[in-house]
């Protein structure tokens, strides 16, 4: 395991103290643009798939050099190694963490013995890869054979937090590239609305059930299944086996409910970085086979950009340290990610996941209580719909929240006076927050300087995707390495669970014995 320094013991740490006393605070966008005519390409970049305007964002050349210097005085750099190189990176649980393994292509055949080890790193490492390519194969060709049954007419897919965010947020996403006209259902909360409202719209004889969980254990997912088996089975159903998939490492779980086609994973898999592996199976039934290719290809992409890139052209570094200048100097608490393009419009919940589980710790790698804030909170909506919802508060609340926009330059529909007014919008947006209005009229006044990020797409394709996927992974794991916490586990997710069980019994008996007052006077009003 690499030695890491924490962020706040670093001498950077205290140069970026000063220099937030000094300029940092007082920041001015406006006068940074009028004062430098190079300001928007020096903090912009492309990277694979996108291209990323930082410039609108509460910071200068001097203070992004500091962050760097803060990047490498904890570490970074070795830590990303050890990342690549399948190192035990999540300590609490004793496992590497290797999706990123998952989308790496299959090693080019060679016969120098030292060239291939130089392809992959370890022996270890080797068995993996073989692995993960035969699981995608096979994952692969039953996608192929779903999508060439037209009896099957209905997927649902049953599973919760990544076992259905990120499969959701990329099958609606890529909607345009999907064929055969399948509907595809996500059902993930245990409340049964959400699965009666499904079942209600198929047919057993036409629906597919994926189940995605990688013990076969999970609460809300195994009863969500346990009631779509026995509804196929009371409304006419037959062939278990046929209708059901399971998408786990437990084979004798799966085949005592009575399937026999399994798509497993490994542990060094986290469920919020799953969806590049059998998880994605609704995406390749989507896509079909090339574009789940392609979709991992767009990911490997940037993995390689993050892997080989210096921190200074390194966009999940940028981001990262932007992210950090934020949460811990100028105390800014939220983000609020705006994607302007429907399509993308579950992309705030799966980017919720991925950054507030990751990294909503609030104690170090060593168990050390730590002084300062980590995971600010994500949200948002679609524009130009949050445009008409929470933007006001943006523009003129007491809060500054740093917004992200997502735009892709060019649509997949052949309504081009939409598109052009959608785009104009989202730049409208980001140069209203940063200029804001000027008015004798208090209510009319915007205060301006706001920070946003602009991410740009060309196109918005599996591979453009996968790299979008990747660069907040990425992200993610920057951030959690400066702060020095482990991004990779989730204990905070387990003792409400442990609790429920509990009190799912106490619903039945109606029994208080040493309740909380609270609780006891809310089961009896629930009992009454």
């Amino acid at each position: 395991m690499t030695t890491r320094t924490r962020c706040d013991r670093t001498q950077a740490w205290s140069e970026l103290q000063a220099s937030f006393a000094s300029t940092g605070r007082a920041f001015d966008l406006r006068r940074a643009f009028a004062t430098d005519s190079k300001r928007f390409e020096a903090l912009s970049q492309s990277a694979p798939q996108l291209f990323a305007d930082l410039s609108k964002n509460l910071i200068d050349l001097p203070t992004q050099q500091l962050l760097f210097d803060l990047a490498r005085q904890c570490g970074l750099e070795q830590h990303r190694q050890a990342l690549f190189a399948g190192d035990i990176v999540n300590p609490t649980e004793q496992r590497a963490a290797m999706h990123w393994l998952l989308r790496k292509p299959p090693a080019i055949p060679v016969d120098n013995a030292q060239e291939a080890i130089k392809t992959i790193a370890s022996e270890s490492l080797q068995d993996a890869a073989r692995q993960v390519q035969s699981t995608l194969a096979a994952m692969l060709a039953y996608a192929q054979r779903v999508r060439e049954d037209d009896a099957i007419t209905d997927i649902v897919n049953i599973g919760i937090g990544g076992s259905d965010l990120g499969p959701q947020m990329a099958v609606l996403a890529l909607e345009a590239f999907a064929s055969g006209g399948r509907r595809f259902h996500f059902v993930s909360n245990v409340d049964g609305h959400e699965l009666a409202a499904v079942l209600r719209a198929v047919k057993p004889q036409s629906t597919l059930f994926l189940i995605a969980s990688k013990t076969f254990t999970t609460i809300e997912t195994m009863t969500n299944a346990g009631s779509a088996k026995a509804w196929f089975l009371r409304e006419g159903g037959a062939d278990i086996a046929r209708h059901f998939v399971a998408l786990t490492t437990n084979v004798a779980a799966a085949r005592a409910f009575g399937i026999e086609t399994r798509f497993g994973f490994w542990d060094w898999v986290g469920g919020r970085y799953s969806v590049w592996s059998a998880i994605g199976l609704p995406l390749a039934i989507a896509i079909g086979a090339d574009g789940f290719r392609s979709f991992l290809a767009g990911a490997h992409a940037m993995d390689e950009h993050f892997r080989t890139s210096a921190l200074e052209c390194n966009l999940p570094v940028r981001l990262a340290l932007l992210d950090l200048w934020y949460r811990n100097f100028h105390g800014f608490t939220s983000r609020s990610i705006a994607p302007y393009h429907s399509a993308l419009r579950r992309l705030p919940a799966y980017l919720q996941q991925l950054e507030m589980e990751s990294n909503g710790k609030r104690v170090d790698v060593d168990a050390q209580a730590l002084p300062y804030g980590t995971a600010p909170v994500l949200w948002g909506e679609p524009g130009t719909n949050g445009q008409h919802a929470y933007f006001q508060m943006l523009h003129q609340g007491t809060d500054v929240v740093p917004v992200e926009f997502v735009a892709v330059r060019t649509p997949c529909h052949d309504l081009p006076a939409h598109h052009e007014l959608l785009l104009a919008n989202a730049l409208a947006q980001a140069q209203a927050l940063m200029l804001g209005k000027s008015d004798a009229d208090a209510h009319k006044h915007f205060p301006g300087n706001r920070p946003s990020t602009f991410l740009l797409l060309d196109e918005l394709t599996p591979e453009s995707l996968g790299a979008l996927i990747a660069l907040q992974e990425h992200r993610v794991f920057v951030s959690g390495s400066l702060w020095g916490i482990n991004s990779f586990d989730q204990w905070g997710v387990e003792l409400g669970k442990v609790l429920a069980k509990d009190l799912q019994a106490r619903l039945q008996s109606a029994d208080a014995t040493g309740l909380d007052g609270s609780t006891a006077g809310l089961l009896a009003r629930l009992r009454s």
